[in-house]
């Protein structure tokens, strides 16, 4: 049965409709970024207090993939979905009416929390459906969340333009209530027990080569989640104020953005297919040390060229790491606590994003230039290395030890 329900036609149908509601709904977590400088020069704030909505946002979309996630264990995806496009809509409508970054801010945080169902909620769903490809499933489903930052950006530039940030809210208020609900009712199909049962026992296997508890391996990854988002949210957040402050404008630096995130999609993609062959673990690594390799290449000051080329390359090293979190869950944790599980992982991701975003606007306002910051995001990207590498060498399986040679009857002493 289990075979039969997963990884068919229905599956990757189901696939198809979970990325087209994650690319509209996902429009929350980046609109932010794109209206950033907008918003400083209107409300006269510092770059740190222009930063202070997304991190708003970060934080809500982290408690959102946690909490929302348990509400998919529990009520079904559907549900979840429509509850959360209405919250999502009620967001933008309050942002347009903010006189203030704190009223803006809160406002951010409503978006961000709703706007959570089309990452973590929809890739534990979607991770139900397959076995065999899972890693490109999940890679996939993921994939929604980039291809909103890529495409959302350049959609409402003119908007943003001719009529400011607020009429770009209004737009993808309605947006995100025309093109949700009506797909969320396409998902309420659930899968068998058997299937559950049968994920249920692999993930057991899984999780005694490692010889840590569901929780404590969910502790781990949530602390790396951190880590390696910390480092992510350097080039990601501050992208559009860094080419503004290089004098090549907000439009370069929104094309730098979708250029990066058009890259993490198709960096996505070859993780799944990797981890589809190497298992989430390994995966996973490869994505960390290629991500801290490209973070290095900032370093070295350079043209607009060099700045859409290192843009570039960072998205093609870094947009597999988030997804192969899901995928070490779903090999190692419970099948039945797939929402909850990768919902807080997820939220770690993304806490770090905030705490990186805030951070790198911090050190511009202390040093005056971006220079630190990404030295403070390949420390940080240390980190997660060093818990990835530990993870791989105690699940890696070792050899049994050697029985040491049988001596034989002891030898008589002679008289």
């Amino acid at each position: 049965m289990a075979e039969q329900e997963t990884d068919g036609g229905y599956a990757w149908g189901r696939l198809a409709l979970t990325l087209l509601i994650a690319l509209t709904v996902n429009a929350g977590m980046w609109a932010i970024i794109v209206i950033m400088p907008a918003v400083e020069a209107e409300f006269g704030s510092s770059r740190a207090g222009a930063a202070l909505p997304y991190t708003l946002t970060m934080v809500g979309f982290g408690l959102g993939n946690y909490l929302i996630g348990h509400a998919v264990d529990r009520f079904g995806v559907t549900r979840a979905l429509i509850a959360a496009a209405l919250a999502t809509a009620t967001g933008y409508g309050l942002a347009t009416l903010s006189q203030s970054i704190a009223m803006l801010s809160l406002a951010q945080l409503l978006v961000g929390f709703a706007s959570a169902v089309g990452f973590g909620p929809l890739i534990a769903d979607i991770s139900h459906w397959f076995v065999r490809r899972r890693g490109i499933a999940v890679a996939i489903a993921a994939s929604g969340n980039y291809l909103s930052g890529a495409i959302w950006p350049m959609l409402l530039a003119g908007v943003l333009a001719e009529n400011g940030w607020r009429a770009v809210y209004l737009v993808l208020a309605g947006v995100t209530l025309v093109g949700v609900i009506p797909l969320a009712f396409a998902l309420r199909r659930t899968v068998s027990d058997s299937t559950r049962d049968a994920a249920e026992q692999a993930s057991t296997r899984f999780a005694r080569s490692a010889g840590l508890s569901p929780r404590s391996l969910q502790y781990l990854l949530g602390l790396a989640g951190v880590g390696c988002c910390v480092a992510m949210s350097m080039p990601q957040v501050h992208i559009v104020s860094y080419a503004v402050d290089l004098g090549f404008g907000a439009e370069a630096g929104a094309e730098m953005l979708s250029l990066m995130l058009l890259g993490g999609v198709g960096s996505r993609i070859l993780s799944g297919l990797l981890a589809d062959r190497l298992g989430g673990v390994r995966t996973l690594l490869i994505g960390s040390a290629l991500q801290c390799l490209a973070l290095m290449l900032y370093l070295p000051s350079g043209g607009l060229a060099w700045l859409y080329a290192v843009s570039l390359i960072f998205g093609l090293s870094q947009g597999g790491i988030v997804p192969s979190y899901a995928v070490i869950v779903r090999e190692y944790m419970p099948a039945r606590e797939a929402g909850a599980r990768v919902g807080f992982v997820m939220m770690a991701t993304i806490l770090g994003m905030a705490l990186g975003g805030w951070l790198s606007g911090q050190i511009y306002d202390l040093s005056g230039s971006y220079a630190l910051a990404f030295i403070n995001g390949i420390l940080w990207n240390g980190l997660n290395l060093g818990i990835m590498l530990w993870l791989l060498w105690r699940s890696s399986p070792r050899p049994p030890r050697r029985p040491s040679p049988d001596p034989g009857p002891p030898v008589p002493a002679p008289m």
